[in-house]
């Protein structure tokens, strides 16, 4: 399936944490026979190689694009490879997922996964989900979708994913979690998380995954 261009056709879907993106992203993906691009498991697979190197918050951009400059990372199958080792589980603890929130402001990392996110959109269709996904990474997205939802209810969705993967973490950490994470993704100077304007919103917050999905395809004509 071709865009009218020619090229692939790409679905952005951007909103904040807990908003369910992620959820409607893989089903939407199913549903359509696109491949699913989980661009938050780049950014930690990045943060990973970064603390795995030493390096921290008070790192400077030069330390970051040195190490990034030496490293490897994949996505595909589902399956997130780092200098060729799946590290698919280690990239999902509340430690990576704090690391890959902080290191995503900086512009190294930025750079150095955007021609990464790109090319993913070459050669298959795909449902692209992330903070930028319409505004910086896909500005051309055949089709864009910012999901969101009341911060309360993102905030139980983060404590439920959290213990889930049995994670040590109280419910009012994870609200914390959620509003840092606002916080920092929609006040970065680099590519802030917007609603681009041409993208369709939705707010999840009373709807289920299917309802979701159903107002995405009557959006996408389908």
């Amino acid at each position: 399936m071709t865009s009218t261009n020619g090229r692939k056709k790409v679905i952005a879907i951007d909103g904040p944490a807990g908003s369910g993106k992620s959820t409607v992203a893989r089903a939407l993906a199913v549903r359509l026979g696109f491949d699913y691009l989980d661009t938050g498991a780049l950014y930690r697979a990045a943060a990973l190689k970064l603390t795995r190197s030493g390096l921290n918050e008070s790192s400077d951009d030069a330390a970051l694009s040195t190490v990034l400059r030496n490293t490897s990372i994949e996505y595909k199958n589902a399956a997130v490879y780092l200098d060729s080792e799946d590290v698919s589980v280690e990239i999902r603890t509340p430690e990576a997922g704090h690391f890959s929130s902080i290191f995503s402001a900086r512009k190294p990392v930025r750079d150095y996964l955007l021609d990464i996110q790109r090319n993913a959109g070459l050669s298959t269709d795909i449902v692209a989900e992330g903070r930028d996904m319409a505004t910086v990474v896909f500005p051309d997205a055949w089709k864009k979708f910012y999901v969101t939802a009341d911060e309360q209810v993102r905030a139980q969705r983060r404590y439920k994913q959290l213990k889930e993967k049995k994670a040590d973490v109280t419910k009012k950490e994870a609200i914390a979690d959620v509003a840092s994470r606002d916080a920092r993704d929609t006040a970065r100077a680099l590519a802030p998380l917007v609603r681009a304007a041409d993208a369709v919103e939705i707010d999840t917050t009373n709807l289920s995954i299917e309802e979701t999905i159903q107002k995405m395809l009557k959006a996408l004509a389908i």
